[in-house]
């Protein structure tokens, strides 16, 4: 019997957009929070060369790359479960961030990246100020009244 259709293409076809495939890893663990005036956002790249880590924004989009080379001179490989290539995450950052003061550090496996709140996006108090006593503003009004009425 001739078959046309592979049951299990659709299946493979989604796994592979789930979890990635050893040339196209799709999983960079994130976890993201605001503390105070900043907010911050860590990644899992456990294993990465700090030096393959590349941190880009453009228009209010943070880009972060990674890469975890192929094992190269392995005769043997006896298990290959950790994905390998590139690794790519991309967050849409608000106009409340300040982009020109962003700061990452990769600490045992974890990218940081702290970017602080905009000055023009923290709350603030607006200073009340005392005005002139309501009758000087009422003279004028009263004024501007026979003027127009004459």
């Amino acid at each position: 019997m001739l078959v046309r259709t592979d049951p299990f293409r659709e299946l493979d076809r989604l796994t592979e957009q789930l979890f990635g495939t050893a040339a196209r890893p799709a999983r960079m663990p994130m976890d993201a929070w605001r503390e105070g005036d900043t907010f911050i956002a860590e990644f899992d790249l456990p294993g990465i060369d700090p030096d393959t880590v590349d941190i880009d924004i453009e228009r209010n989009v943070l880009s972060v790359r990674a890469d975890r080379p192929a094992r190269e001179g392995v005769n043997e490989l006896i298990a290959a479960e950790r994905p390998r290539g590139v690794f790519r995450r991309q967050l849409i950052l608000g106009d409340n961030l300040d982009a020109e003061h962003v700061q990452a550090s990769y600490v045992d496996g974890v990218l940081r990246v702290t970017l602080p709140i905009a000055e023009k996006a923290k709350p603030r108090k607006i200073a009340v100020t005392r005005g002139e006593r309501d009758g000087d503003l009422k003279g004028d009004v009263e004024g501007q009244v026979k003027e127009i009425s004459a």
